[in-house]
C-alpha cells in the first residue's frame, strides 16, 4: 500500500496462490474492505482499478502474483470547502488519516458567517500546498467551544472505516471537563436520551422521547465548587456531555447554553478532547493519542 509522489493514494495487493480465480470485485470488498459506494466511485476513474498496471473492470479473474492497485484518493473535490491557510495542529498523520488539536473558539466545518476560518478551510489549503490529494472528510466533531484531539479522514474509504468504528469498543474518547458543585457521586454512568429542547433549534435536553445517550464519568480532583471529571463517550449526541452533566446539576463551567456564562472566569465551555484511542482504518494497527488539559482549564483548578 502507499502513496505515489504526488500525493495520490493508492491500495496495493499481491494475489496469493489461494485467492487465484477469484473476480477483482471480490478481492476489492473481501481483503481491502471496499464498500459497493467506493467501488462504485473509482471503477469508472481511467486509474482506479489497475490489474499489474492496467485498466480492469471488475468483473476480471485474477491470476497468482498478480497485482491489484486501487485509487482511494479523491479524483475530484466535492466537498466545496474553500482552501484557507490557518493554523492547523497536526498530532499524527499517514496516508490515510490526521489527528489534529483543534484550539478553543474555531469551528470544525463552514457554516454560516464562517466560511474561510474553520479547521475544514484551513486542512484543504495544507492539503494543496503539500500536493496531497484529498477532500475533507470529518469522522467526528467537536464544539466551537470544545478544545482537543479529533479524527479527519484523507479519503472516503478510510472515512467509512473510522465511522463504522464510532460507538464501538475500538474508538475510545475520552473528554476532561470542569463541572460547577459536582458531580456527587465519585464515579458513574449517566444513561439519559438526549433531544431537542422545546422552542429551540440548538439546545438539547434530556427526554424521555430522546436518543439514547451514555457518559461514564469520574472525578479527578475537586477544589470548592468546582470539579475536574474525566468522561467518556459510549454514544455520540450533539452536545452530550454538556446536557448530561446539567442533567446530574453541575454544568460546564463557562456553559453558556446549559449553564452560566462567565467570561471571567473562562471564555467558552471548559470541555477538552484529552485522549483518543482507535484502528489505523487500513492496517488495523491500535493507536493512541493524549493532549494534556490546556492553561484556560488548568488555571480553573489551581
Amino acid at each position: 500500500m502507499g502513496n505515489d509522489g504526488k500525493g495520490v493514494r493508492r491500495l496495493t495487493l499481491r494475489v496469493e496462490e489461494d485467492r487465484a480465480g477469484q473476480k477483482v470485485d471480490t478481492l476489492l470488498r473481501k481483503e481491502l474492505g471496499l464498500s459497493g459506494t467506493v467501488i462504485r466511485r473509482i471503477k469508472w476513474l481511467p486509474e482506479g482499478i489497475l490489474l499489474d498496471g492496467e485498466r480492469v473492470f471488475t468483473s476480471r479473474r485474477v491470476e497468482a502474483g498478480q497485482v491489484l492497485s486501487v485509487l482511494v484518493a479523491d479524483p475530484e473535490l466535492r466537498s466545496g470547502v474553500t482552501p484557507v491557510p490557518g493554523p492547523l495542529d497536526i498530532v499524527y498523520e499517514d496516508g490515510d488519516m490526521l489527528v489534529l488539536h483543534k484550539a478553543p473558539g474555531v469551528l470544525v466545518h463552514p457554516g454560516a458567517g464562517h466560511l474561510s476560518d474553520t479547521i475544514g478551510n484551513f486542512l484543504m489549503a495544507y492539503y494543496r500546498d503539500q500536493g496531497i490529494q484529498a477532500d475533507f472528510h470529518p469522522v467526528h466533531r467537536l464544539d466551537k467551544g470544545t478544545s482537543g484531539l479529533m479524527v479527519v479522514a484523507k479519503h472516503p474509504h478510510a472515512q467509512e472505516r473510522l465511522k463504522r468504528q464510532l460507538h464501538t469498543a475500538a474508538f475510545r474518547r475520552v473528554y476532561l471537563a470542569v463541572c460547577l458543585g459536582g458531580p456527587q457521586a465519585e464515579e458513574g454512568v449517566v444513561d439519559a436520551p438526549i433531544g431537542m429542547a422545546e422552542g429551540s433549534i440548538v439546545a438539547r435536553v434530556v427526554r424521555p422521547d430522546g436518543l439514547p445517550a451514555r457518559t461514564r464519568y469520574r472525578v479527578l480532583r475537586r477544589k470548592g465548587e468546582r470539579v475536574l471529571v474525566r468522561l467518556e463517550l459510549e454514544t455520540g449526541r450533539t452536545h452530550q456531555i454538556r446536557v448530561h452533566m446539567a442533567h446530574l446539576g453541575c454544568p460546564l463551567a463557562g456553559d453558556f447554553l446549559y449553564g452560566t456564562e462567565d467570561r471571567a472566569l473562562i471564555g467558552r465551555p471548559a470541555l477538552h478532547s484529552s485522549e483518543l484511542e482507535l484502528l489505523q482504518p487500513i492496517t488495523g494497527e491500535r493507536l493512541s493519542f493524549k493532549a494534556p488539559l490546556p492553561a484556560d482549564m488548568r488555571t480553573l483548578m489551581e
